[in-house]
């Protein structure tokens, strides 16, 4: 499990903005929304509200999804994904790129008692504690460079300053995308503030600015701190948090007894699905491999090969393969990052 969190609150609303589409990610999302790609045999969405769900002491009654102009069968999975865990689904429109206080927003009628934001770009790993004499909790990590993020400014673990993306330095202390709030109704209201009196920060509306507002409101908003932060951000930076995942599960059962491994040497911890089909090559460590692919006469290190795809004579690392790749390296050393449906024999 990612998310390894000691929480006992009852969370009955998971908001989960997801409308990007993920351009540092193409040529990856070009055909699946970047909260939909998978690795170790989940997509990240999947992943993190799974995560979430499994340490509330009450029931979750609601996962709601804000998406962009994804289709009707993202949206089924979105509600398989809810349905899954006891809860329903439920899956909103941000036709605009507006910002996260919009994106919220989107969400609005689910905006009620106890609410989790949680925005579907990062997994993490933390304790979760509550101290339920704070009005919320804002997750952070100490970074080197806080200029593209959100941060936070605090005294004795309370807040006192939100800064959105600062452009010289005020903290280290960047907020990661995780957000607990007592009063789903609160919230809302500061959200629509924003939107009524057209306040923008860099042509957007930004959460930051209602937090700063319920701040100056006297609310109080402590601070929670992740011991890894795992970014999805570009190829690199995913497949690396799928090396991370992988040595977080490692324990676990991770090759499938329906896979076959034919003269074939698996270094762990590697994910392979069912209906793989593995010959004369050495895979891991570090690699997911998704359902139905075959690869052959291979050495595949630190990569993500997804699902239904051939890979022949291939000496490769730091990777990333889409579905329905047909690709021969030809005993060449590359690194790739292939799209969906491309084929290069």
């Amino acid at each position: 499990m990612v998310a390894q969190v000691l929480i006992k609150i009852k969370i009955m609303k998971i908001i989960v903005p997801m409308a990007g589409r993920g351009s540092r990610l193409r040529p990856h999302t070009l055909t699946t929304p970047k909260p939909l790609l998978k690795f170790a045999g989940k997509s990240i969405v999947q992943r993190l509200v799974e995560d979430i769900v499994a340490v509330c002491d009450e029931k979750v009654d609601e996962i709601a999804f804000i998406i962009g102009d994804f289709g009707d069968e993202v949206k089924d999975e979105l509600i398989c994904i809810a349905n899954n865990l006891g809860a329903k689904g439920s899956v909103f429109l941000q036709d605009q790129p507006l910002g996260t206080a919009h994106a919220i927003l989107c969400a609005n009628k689910c905006l009620q008692g106890n609410v989790v934001v949680a925005f579907a770009d990062t997994l993490f790993k933390a304790d979760f504690k509550i101290d339920k004499s704070h009005d919320g909790i804002i997750w952070v990590s100490q970074i080197e460079d806080p200029s593209a993020f959100g941060v936070v400014k605090m005294e004795e673990n309370i807040i006192t300053d939100f800064v959105e993306k600062p452009s010289e330095f005020v903290s280290d202390l960047a907020i990661i995308g995780i957000y607990y709030f007592n009063s789903g109704e609160n919230l809302s209201s500061e959200l629509q503030f924003l939107i009524d009196n057209d306040i923008k920060y860099k042509g957007e509306y930004q959460l930051t600015n209602a937090l700063e507002n319920m701040k100056n409101k006297g609310l109080k908003f402590s601070v929670g701190q992740v011991t890894e932060w795992l970014d999805c951000g570009n190829k690199d930076a995913t497949v690396y948090t799928n090396s991370r995942v992988l040595e977080f599960k490692k324990s676990d059962m991770l090759v499938s007894t329906k896979a076959k491994l034919i003269d074939s040497n698996i270094i762990p911890p590697c994910y392979i699905a069912d209906g793989v089909e593995i010959v004369n090559s050495t895979i891991g460590p570090h690699v997911s491999i998704g359902n139905n692919t075959l690869i052959k006469n291979s050495t595949i290190k630190n990569s993500i090969i997804q699902e239904n795809s051939s890979i022949f004579n291939t000496k490769t690392q730091n990777s990333m393969v889409g579905n329905y790749v047909s690709y021969n390296g030809k005993n060449c050393e590359v690194e790739l990052s292939i799209g969906d449906f491309c084929e290069q024999k």
